[in-house]
């Protein structure tokens, strides 16, 4: 079932001799449950809830709900090509709407339950969502935007009473658990992810089905040789994120293992702590965000029973030392990975058959071409400095942005396929990270635009002026502050400061939100009326006495 050999231990041979076998047919649902005929009785998702609810669901119970789910979907007007929205945390659920919208050839459209009314509302006008599958706290929200969404046909609570809209379990009930699933091909669309840019509101990375077979040998190798027999997987990275969906959820279920999903709201590390000692969990994807959190819990070694063998973290640097604490506290050596949502798990490492140079990301899994390249496309030297850019013709690579023809040749230099982040290769392969060329803010492994949350700071009326960047943060590697120019009558307080936050709060996302504010007389720009980010960044870094 594997791609790769455990018995091949030479990392770069590994990746010279690799050659890629992507059928022309292929549907994720399939590949992640229904081809599982021989583990029909084997455990593939431990559900927990913070209230203390526990449910397991075996491979043969996850095929039957999906597809009464999808005959339901059919049922209700929803066909091939179609977007089915899912504003869902880690629970059943999300993963059996996830697989029926598969199965019925629709394509999925994860959103954060953490997005408020304005993000929510962008995505699902932008990409002419026809349904949407949600829990209790979000039927409000969704029942007054519907007057804006002329597309949107049917909303699904998926809590015991979802007033005034379908509910998801009586649904499944009525359904049949017969179905046929539609023959997509590897390069259909599967999935639409938004991603923040620098300009501009967030744009739809539309996603074949083939991205997960793209996914598997970085994932393999940077869970040292996953699967084995007693794999059982975890992440705290919410499944409606790249993250959480195509490096857990996905690849986990490709190899008939079981994943903990857990709902408990933010991220606690003694909880974090348990349910990995509880659950056996055996290899983990860990944001370093989260892995710092973990650090400060006291003792973690003697109070838990972890037997973890593989963390990947990705999102942001690793750094030496998180690197140090969790191979002394967990015994484990972390595999740092980089990718992109638009190009997935594309460099990593695999500690189990290649020394780890912390800092670095690691050198391109199998079945990639990744170099540093400079503004002719060509690639740099060993210890020059150039955008990280991946080749096309990758089976992980998106199939553009959705709608916006023009953004998605933007990404490209001929053959390359250009990510924004500056790096450096050194002798050896090992890519470096360096920096964004652009100014995407990276928060505990969110990727935020700035101009979104400029946007969106205009509308408070106590804001003229508004420019966002990413100021460096110990825990969080970066977190977001705003510069903002008051309108006549304002001036600064504290008060001010926290109801301009909550208006970002409420509006976008928790994660967005500017955690500091910084009142000027004006913005830097250009001469041509662009934001000088740049300047900002320098001047805070020098604040910070980061930069002398």
């Amino acid at each position: 079932m594997s791609l790769i050999s455990a018995n091949l231990r030479d990392f770069d041979a590994i990746c010279a001799s690799f050659k890629w076998n992507i059928p022309e047919y292929s549907n994720i649902a399939h590949d992640v449950c229904d081809r599982h005929t021989r583990h029909a009785d084997d455990v593939a998702l431990f559900y927990e809830h913070a209230d203390g609810k526990e449910q397991t669901f075996t491979f043969g119970q996850i095929k039957s709900l999906s597809n009464r789910f999808a005959n339901a979907l059919l049922a209700l007007g929803v066909s091939r090509g179609d977007r089915v929205a899912i504003i869902l945390s880690q629970r059943a659920e999300t993963a059996i709407s996830h697989l029926a919208a598969y199965k019925i050839g629709a394509v999925a459209l994860p959103l954060s339950i953490l997005f408020g009314p304005d993000a929510v509302e962008y995505r699902l006008r932008d990409s002419g969502v026809k349904a949407v599958v949600t829990d209790n706290d979000h039927l409000p929200m969704l029942q007054a935007m519907k007057p804006v969404l002329p597309e949107l046909q049917t909303v699904i609570g998926c809590d015991d009473e979802a007033e005034g809209e379908l509910a998801f379990w009586p649904l499944l009930e009525q359904a049949s658990d017969a179905l046929k699933i539609v023959a997509t091909r590897a390069d259909d669309p599967a999935l639409l992810i938004y991603t923040s840019g620098t300009t501009g509101p967030p744009k739809g990375a539309l996603i074949a089905h083939r991205s997960l077979l793209g996914n598997l040998t970085g994932f393999e190798l940077s869970q040292n040789f996953f699967p084995r027999d007693d794999d059982v997987f975890w992440t705290p990275a919410d499944w409606a994120w790249t993250g959480g969906l195509l490096d857990g959820l996905l690849p986990t279920w490709y190899y008939a293992k079981p994943i903990v999903a857990y709902e408990g709201g933010k991220f606690d590390p003694e909880k974090a702590c348990h349910l990995m000692h509880k659950y056996a969990v055996t290899n983990a994807f860990i944001p370093p965000t989260a892995l710092k959190m973990m650090r400060q819990v006291d003792n973690i070694g003697n109070r838990f029973r972890l037997g973890v063998r593989g963390i990947m973290s990705a999102g942001e640097a690793v750094g030496e030392e998180l690197y140090r604490w969790t191979a002394e506290a967990l015994a484990v050596k972390v595999n740092e990975m980089w990718g992109q949502t638009e190009f997935n798990y594309l460099v990593g490492n695999c500690s189990e058959i290649m020394p780890v140079r912390p800092g670095s990301m690691g050198k391109p899994y199998p079945g990639h071409t990744v170099d540093v390249i400079g503004e002719d496309g060509q690639p740099m030297r060993a210890g020059e400095t150039g955008e990280l850019a991946a080749r096309s013709g990758d089976p992980v690579m998106f199939l553009g942005y959705w709608g916006n023809e023009d953004a998605t040749r933007e990404k490209f230099i001929g053959e390359w396929f250009c990510t924004g982040d500056v790096g450096v290769r050194d002798e050896d392969g090992y890519l470096w990270f360096v920096g964004r060329k652009d100014d995407v803010i990276s928060s505990a492994g969110y990727r935020i635009g700035p101009g979104e949350i400029e946007d969106c700071l205009l509308k408070h009326p106590a804001v003229v002026q508004a420019a966002a960047i990413g100021s460096p943060d110990e825990l969080r590697g970066n977190i977001v502050k705003a510069f903002i120019v008051l309108a006549k009558g304002y001036r600064p307080s504290d008060d001010l400061k926290k109801e301009i936050q909550d208006s970002v709060r409420t509006r976008l996302a928790a994660y967005e939100y500017p955690r500091e504010i910084e009142f000027i007389d004006e913005v830097p720009m250009t001469t041509t009326g662009k934001v000088r980010r740049v300047e900002l960044r320098e001047r805070e870094l020098t604040r910070k006495g980061l930069k002398t």
